[in-house]
Parts: structure tokens; C-alpha cells; sequence
């Protein structure tokens, strides 16, 4: 089906939802277990930044400046859908990566390299370079504070549904403005993205 389909780019996504072909891309990534917004989430969104950030210049990498985030349930967890991801089980039981996208030929040791130079480091952070294939996926642009991302994902779970398709891995999140926890949320931009089959 994905190859059908046509190609998004990595940073954009429209204001309703659709059903599209997302790239392939290479992250710098950190994993995490918990609810989203915590002391230790917002210190390795940080990190993953920071490492991104300081990995040497690569012309065909994309923009180091955007932090994404991947979200699971435990493998024994009841499946949830596109709609009701954050509202089956509590959040506190999340696992997530917090990736940065970067160039096809970032190495481990480059990451490594990176990781040594950065102050919001500590030893038991688990780094890795992550490789996404392309896919089908359902995405659409939200608006606004993170709290209203249950309609927006609503929305996009009625429309996944009405394509026949239904989420076939973990929930993604691409956040196109930087913030920490004390950023008003009123103008934050963020990509609501789900693999489909």
C-alpha cells in the first residue's frame, strides 16, 4: 500500500487528516518509560537535541532543530486505536523515544562522540541511532496545547477508519516549534502521525 501512496515530506502535514507515504529517516534517538512532560522527559528531549545538534554538519540531513517523539503501550496492554491513545490506559505507563532526525551516514560513533560533549547526559541513558523505514502512515496538523490533542486525534482516527486502515505501530509525534515546560502552548505546532496497514 505505501508505495501507492503519495510521498510526505518529513516536516509537513496538512490541517485535515490524509492518508500518505512518510520517508525513510535515519534519528539520533533516546528512549524513556513514563508519562510525557515530566522532570526526566523534558531533560532528554534536551539531550537528544543537544547531541543532534552537535553532530558534524551533513548537507542532506534534515532539520536537527525538531524533536520527535514515538509512544507504546507495554506489549500486553489491551490495543488502543488512533482515537483513543491516550485515553484507555494511564499515560504513566507510556515507553517512548524522543529522536531528532539526521543525516543517512550518522554512525554510532559519531553519536558516541556527540553524547561525551553533552551536559544533560548521565550514564544510564539509553542512545541509539534509529532507522525508520518509509510507510504508510495517517497524519494531521494540531494546533494549540498538547490537552487538545484528544480531538485532533479523533478526528484522525474517524478518518483512518473511513480509509479501512487502523494503527499498525507506535503513535508519533513531530514537534515543528521547540518548547520546554514553560512555553505557552497556543501557537505549538505538532504532527499527528500513525503507521497504518
Amino acid at each position: 500500500m505505501a508505495d501507492a501512496l503519495d510521498r510526505t515530506d518529513h516536516l509537513a502535514a496538512p490541517d485535515e487528516p490524509e492518508l500518505v507515504r512518510s520517508p525513510a529517516t535515519r534519528y539520533v534517538a533516546v528512549l524513556g518509560a513514563g508519562a510525557p512532560g515530566t522532570d526526566e522527559y523534558y531533560r532528554k528531549m534536551l539531550l537528544v537535541a543537544e547531541i543532534a545538534g552537535s553532530l558534524p554538519p551533513d548537507p542532506a540531513s534534515p532539520d536537527r532543530s525538531v524533536v520527535e517523539g514515538q509512544y507504546w503501550y507495554p506489549e500486553d496492554s489491551a490495543p488502543v486505536g488512533i482515537a483513543d491513545f491516550y485515553s484507555v490506559h494511564p499515560v504513566t505507563t507510556l515507553s517512548y523515544r524522543l529522536m531528532v532526525a539526521v543525516g543517512s551516514g550518522t554512525t554510532p560513533d559519531d553519536v558516541a562522540a556527540a553524547r561525551a560533549a553533552s551536559p544533560s547526559d548521565i550514564a544510564d541513558d539509553r542512545l541509539e541511532v534509529f532507522d525508520l523505514p518509509a510507510q504508510a502512515v495517517v497524519q494531521v496538523m494540531h494546533h494549540g496545547p498538547f490537552s487538545g490533542e484528544l480531538a485532533t486525534l479523533d478526528r484522525l482516527g474517524r478518518f483512518a477508519a473511513g480509509e479501512g486502515v487502523a494503527r499498525s505501530g507506535p503513535h508519533r509525534e513531530v514537534y515543528l516549534d521547540a518548547y520546554t515546560r514553560d512555553t505557552p502552548q497556543d501557537t505549538l505546532r505538532t504532527i499527528l502521525r500513525d503507521p497504518v496497514a
